[in-house]
């Protein structure tokens, strides 16, 4: 949480942090990947065993490349096969001896797909990066059953026909996939079987019913739209029920445990662009108060854990300017870093709400990351979220700014009058090795702030400082040039601070 003190332009600024105030434990899913059998982002991306330059694949086929950077940013979750592929994915056609399975027509991005890539592939991956899988069921053209022997195809232990599947195709122990999502985006008219909310809302509660009685274990993620409609409000009050005999009487389960909410921000205008996550952290304080409010009316006991928000897209992305059917190839600016740097900074402050969030998506596909077939770039954008990823872990803790405000028109309109927009947006975090982490961004493009820290106390303290910016609001990383990467510097004795204009910067120290 950070509270503001609007100054007026010219007014100096300050900045006071609490490593001491607690607010809320950061789940460190908030870093979550997102891999989608979209454009270039499954074939091509994790996986490329036509690439010429073998050194970069392994014996499975899967880029090593790729796999070391999702390790360098310590993803914790993946969310897979998609995404609006989903709604026509029949996860049989990916599955048993590969020159057997099946290639289809692809509906969502209107592709063919080869079935080369299916749960078992998938699921060797994750345990090769480290991460673990989230699996979005097809609540489109799939049925129930389907639903049902996914699930038992991945966790069951028991002497039934899916789980001896998976034994035939070389997997004894169970996967054990914790994270389910019961659709993806089926209120949207691009969607295969576009529902209602009044249809979705019924179907949801009877397929979760069902699966939770085949693995209580779940985690059932709720098909939420952008956390502020009609449709967030109706599925949650009737879905958020009390329901004892799908979990074995218990009065201390949800049926339900999460809701998801998807956004995508972009603007043509640059600091529109930086500034528009902002509506993010609006959406996420409507749908924790509409979770509430059917909590309230239906009467769940507080000894049920309350729901979280699952971020599980999110992004900056111009579908004009990088359409879905051709592939989705951002080249991010520094005006997007920036933007990404505050998507982070909105899950870091609202922590207390955020269960999950999957940036969309982790390879080639509106992603940070790009490979090539010599290698891979790192676009602008890769360098908040490995910051983030890295460092801002553990607590959110209390800061204060004293800040003048962008005054202009925002993107979306609405969020001019939802709150002040400061020029500069903060977020600070506490692990438990008592660092201190606290990341500012600027988005003023013409002014820096020399800032009084207060709350560093310690006259040798050494902090460490990280920047990215650029000299352009355009700037770019491709494979010919990098103008946009991370500085790195060191500091004692600090009691104040420059932040450059349009840029990110973390500082890093111990308390104590």
């Amino acid at each position: 949480m950070t509270t503001l003190t609007k100054v007026a332009q010219g007014q100096p600024a300050e900045l006071s942090i609490y490593p001491k105030r607690k607010l809320s434990k950061i789940n460190n899913n908030i870093y979550g990947g997102f891999t989608e059998h979209m454009g270039r982002c499954i074939y091509g991306g994790i996986y490329d065993p036509d690439n010429s330059n073998k050194d970069l694949i392994d014996e499975h086929g899967f880029r090593k490349d790729v796999i070391k950077e999702m390790k360098e940013l310590n993803v914790p979750v993946v969310r897979y096969p998609g995404g609006n592929f989903c709604a026509t994915y029949h996860w049989l056609d990916g599955v048993g001896p590969r020159e057997k399975r099946p290639r289809r027509p692809e509906l969502a991005w209107l592709g063919v797909e080869s079935n080369q890539i299916g749960t078992d592939e998938f699921m060797k991956w994750c345990e090769l990066v480290g991460t673990e899988p989230y699996l979005c069921l097809n609540m489109g053209t799939g049925t129930l059953d389907e639903a049902l022997a996914w699930v038992e195809y991945c966790n069951s232990t028991l002497d039934t026909y899916y789980a001896n599947m998976r034994r035939r195709n070389g997997r004894e122990k169970p996967y054990g996939v914790k994270y389910w999502a019961l659709g993806n985006e089926v209120y949207g008219p691009w969607q295969v079987e576009q529902n209602t909310k009044e249809d979705y809302a019924k179907k949801a509660y009877q397929w979760a019913k069902a699966l939770k009685l085949l693995d209580p274990s779940l985690t059932l993620i709720l098909c939420g739209e952008i956390g502020t409609s009609h449709w967030d409000h109706h599925v949650l009050k009737e879905c958020l029920k009390v329901e004892t005999h799908a979990l074995g009487g218990s009065d201390t389960a949800a049926l339900m445990d999460m809701h998801s909410i998807h956004q995508y921000t972009t603007s043509n205008d640059p600091i529109k662009n930086a500034f528009a996550p902002r509506s993010a952290e609006r959406a996420i304080e409507v749908t924790a108060s509409l979770i509430d409010l059917a909590r309230i009316q239906n009467g769940v006991s507080p000894k049920v854990p309350r729901q979280m928000i699952c971020f599980d897209e999110w992004n900056v992305w111009d579908p004009q300017r990088a359409v879905g059917e051709k592939g989705a190839e951002e080249r991010y600016t520094l005006s997007d870093a920036l933007a990404v740097a505050i998507w982070l900074n909105v899950f870091v402050r609202q922590s207390r709400y955020v269960g999950m969030a999957n940036i969309a998506q982790s390879v080639n596909v509106i992603s940070p990351l790009m490979t090539t077939k010599e290698g891979l770039v790192k676009q602008t954008t890769w360098w908040p979220l490995l910051l983030f990823s890295k460092y801002m872990r553990g607590w959110t803790i209390a800061t204060h700014t004293s800040s003048p405000c962008y005054e202009g028109t925002t993107e979306p309109k609405w969020l001019q009058n939802a709150g002040e927009t400061p020029w500069l947006d903060v977020s600070a975090t506490v692990d438990d090795d008592g660092s201190v982490n606290l990341v500012v961004v600027n988005v003023n493009p013409d002014e820096s702030f020399q800032l009084k820290l207060d709350g560093m106390e310690g006259d040798d303290r050494s902090v460490d400082a990280y920047t990215v910016t650029a000299n352009s609001w355009n700037a770019v990383n491709t494979a010919d040039k990098e103008e946009v990467s991370l500085e790195h510097q060191s500091h004692s004795k600090l009691k104040e601070y420059t932040f450059p204009k349009m840029s990110i910067t973390m500082l890093r120290w111990r308390t104590g």
